[in-house]
């Protein structure tokens, strides 16, 4: 059995409605529904709109407008009338109004759904009034869209809109205005109607004129006008103005919030109504709600607005271009509260020259870590003024911050140890002509290096506690060196951590964005909060997202230029001191780091072994630092890698015959056999041990000749 036979055995028919073509489709149950020949038909809208009554397609062109607004279902009940106006049954309608798009215009929809006859539809009463079917069901639901929809609205312009699209049941008004009062006068902030027009007469008038708005905002009290006769008694004066709109009641609200009059509401009809109780109870529920959403949407607004110019006062702009370098940034506030936080960067100049770059996170997202960030910047620049190196600069900023923390006086219910805040900083010192940064870490995420072929790779340096948690504490210099054409990357962990990552799946999600080749900062800095947030996310210069878990700050340098090809494609340095004996880890992250994409997983984990016995016999066998430097040249699949670890010893290792219980004594055994080639090479103070590896297109014709 077909679907159109099932509905037709419930007395259910089936129409649509296509505005666009003016034409409307009737299955046979919905044509003998509307009084017409029980057959399918297609007709057209001007000879079908007769049959229901006025007033009530009043009512369902209300309902539809804002079903598409709302993206909902349009329900309403319908009488349907013969030639001579008798009222024939009354029916039920649900139907989705689907907009037609382009080329049709903004208001063409078809409007789809179902028709079935109410069975207590004969009822004397619900012929002589505008209410349909169940009035009080109706204006229940009608309450609840409203509320939900004014309360969604986030500002002004989107709760005048919700306004607009209202559709009231049984008494649907065909023009609707929203009046505002500033200072001594009265102006339409949101109109809609059938004329653009409409409401250029009441732009701007004083608050004392005889109009029933401005007499509603005057004086608190909502003025009813059922028919024009009584506007015209009432209000002579300003009559003349609105007689051309051919309307035949109106109601002015006052739209009253925390005992505050901010303005009124007007509905208009072109059907008279009588305003019974139950109607003004819907215009006046109606009045205060939107009274409410617009006192939140301002207030709202207010707060984006002193949030964008607090951003804009504390965030500093990266001033004019520095030679050699390029630079971009990105803050982005968190969405909870004030939308300032405690993240921060900077970029200051030097006495000597140099270009420091400084990116921090303050904890907490209040105002209070907002407070704190401005004066750390401050103090950091000053610092840096004076001449400081980095180490120095965070150390003098360590303690600036824990001297803030003894200060200050815990507010009541706050504990001492809440009311202690520490920072994460990291703050690099860039020669343009060099490409060296010296960089000093307090907590905060390593910076991350993308070379000139795309590799994006976390640099690991030295590192101390976060400002703040003790008075002295010391901030070891690690030195980068940028090739030009390369990149790196500080940022805060709100762009690494967010979306329920951690510091190792965030860097996984992160990392595409860097390796993709881009030629402009600026779009790598928006690549790399679109990541996180999506292409609607916004910074200082745009509106604000209203949901975010955690502050972001984003500092990209770029070293101007282009290598030689005889220059290394790869190229990565660091110390390994006496003190730090950690670090060979680090130096075995970052040999693997390199070679990320070698061909070969076991001549990789080959490096990473001989990496760490070099680096481990400089600090085992002598009593200074070791200089690592690994560099990889060639194109992919006939690349080398060559790594040199440089001590002050003139001493030169020599093959050992190690036992079998014996815990040292193997590294030059090791690089013989696992290197493609290996030396020590004495310099003028010291020496370099070095090895090179030679990557294969087929990794297993190089383990086999290798054997050979």
């Amino acid at each position: 059995m077909r679907t159109e036979e099932i509905l037709a055995a419930i007395g259910t028919g089936l129409w649509s409605w296509d505005s666009s073509a003016g034409t409307v489709s009737l299955d046979a149950e919905a044509a003998r529904l509307l009084g017409l020949p029980a057959e399918p038909t297609v007709r057209p809208g001007a000879e079908v709109r007769p049959r229901f009554h006025p007033a009530d397609w009043d009512e369902v062109d209300g309902v539809v407008n804002f079903a598409i607004a709302e993206d909902t279902v349009a329900e309403a009940r319908l009488r349907v009338v013969d030639d001579g106006g008798t009222v024939l049954r009354t029916v039920r309608s649900r139907s989705k109004p689907v907009p037609v798009g382009p080329p049709a215009g903004p208001d063409e929809y078809v409007l789809m759904g179902t028709l079935e006859e109410v069975a207590h539809a004969s009822d004397a009463t619900a012929v002589r009034t505008p209410l349909t079917g169940d009035w009080r069901r109706s204006r229940e639901a009608f309450l609840l869209d409203a509320g939900r929809a004014l309360a969604e609205a986030a500002s002004t312009e989107e709760v005048l809109r919700v306004a607009g699209s209202l559709s009231m049941p049984g008494f649907s008004p065909n023009g609707l205005a929203v009046f505002g009062v500033t200072g001594d006068r009265l102006s339409v902030i949101g109109h809609y109607g059938p004329g653009d027009g409409d409401a250029e007469p009441f732009t701007d008038m004083p608050l004392d004129t005889d109009h029933p708005a401005a007499e509603a905002a005057r004086t608190g009290q909502a003025i009813y006008l059922s028919s024009p006769e009584e506007y015209r008694r009432r209000f002579p004066v300003t009559w003349p103005l609105d007689r051309p709109f051919e309307r035949r009641s109106w109601a002015f609200l006052p739209l009253v919030a925390s005992g505050r009059t901010m303005g009124a509401w007007m509905a208009g009809f072109r059907h008279s109504v009588a305003f019974s109780p139950d109607e003004r109870s819907v215009l006046t529920t109606v009045a205060r709600m939107l009274a409410q959403a617009l006192t939140r949407a301002g207030a709202a607004e207010t707060e984006r607005a002193l949030s964008m110019g607090l951003q804009r006062a504390m965030m500093p702009s990266l001033g004019p271009g520095i030679p050699g370098l390029s630079v971009a940034a990105r803050y982005i506030p968190t969405g909870g509260g004030l939308q300032v936080g405690g993240d921060w960067y900077d970029m200051i100049q030097l006495p000597n020259g140099r270009i420091a770059l400084v990116i921090g996170d303050v904890q907490g997202h209040d105002v209070r870590a907002a407070g704190l960030m401005g004066q750390l910047r401050i103090a950091l620049r000053a610092y840096a003024a004076e001449g400081h190196r980095p180490d120095a600069v965070l150390s003098r900023a360590s303690r600036f911050l824990a001297g803030l923390n003894d200060a200050y006086v815990p507010v009541e219910g706050e504990d001492e140890l809440t009311a202690a805040r520490f920072a994460t900083c990291l703050y690099a010192e860039a020669d343009p002509d060099t490409g060296n940064l010296d960089i000093a870490r307090a907590g905060h995420p390593d910076p991350v290096v993308v070379s000139v072929d795309g590799t994006a790779a976390i640099r690991q340096t030295a590192g101390g506690l976060p400002l703040g948690i003790e008075k002295d504490t010391d901030y070891p210099t690690t030195q980068v060196l940028l090739e030009p054409g390369e990149t790196i990357m500080l940022c805060t962990d709100g762009l690494i951590e967010t979306g329920g990552h951690d510091m190792a799946t965030g860097w996984t999600r992160l990392r595409p964005i860097l390796e993709k080749p881009t030629e402009e900062l600026e779009a790598l800095a928006d690549a790399l909060v679109q990541a996180v947030h999506g292409p609607g996310s916004h910074y200082l210069t745009g509106p604000l997202v209203d949901r975010r878990e955690d502050d972001i700050a984003v500092l990209v340098l770029r070293r101007e230029g282009t290598r030689t090809r005889r220059q290394p494609g790869r190229r990565s340095a660091m110390i390994i001191a006496q003190a730090e004996p950690e670090r060979v880890s680090a130096a075995r992250e970052q040999v693997r780091a390199l070679l990320h994409d070698w061909s070969d997983g076991e001549q990789v984990d080959s490096a990473v072994l001989m990496v760490s016995e070099m680096a481990t016999n400089v600090l085992v066998h002598t009593d200074g630092d070791a200089l690592l430097v690994a560099e990889l040249t060639g194109e992919r699949g006939e690349r080398r890698l060559r790594v040199e670890v440089a001590d002050a010893s003139d001493e030169l290792p020599h093959k050992r015959r190690p036992g079998e219980m014996a815990s040292s004594g193997r590294g030059l055994m090791l690089m013989e056999m696992l290197a493609d080639a290996w030396g020590v090479d004495p310099q003028g103070e010291g020496k370099c041990i070095w090895f090179e590896l030679y990557e294969s297109e087929d990794p297993a014709e190089l383990r086999l000749a290798g054997t050979s």
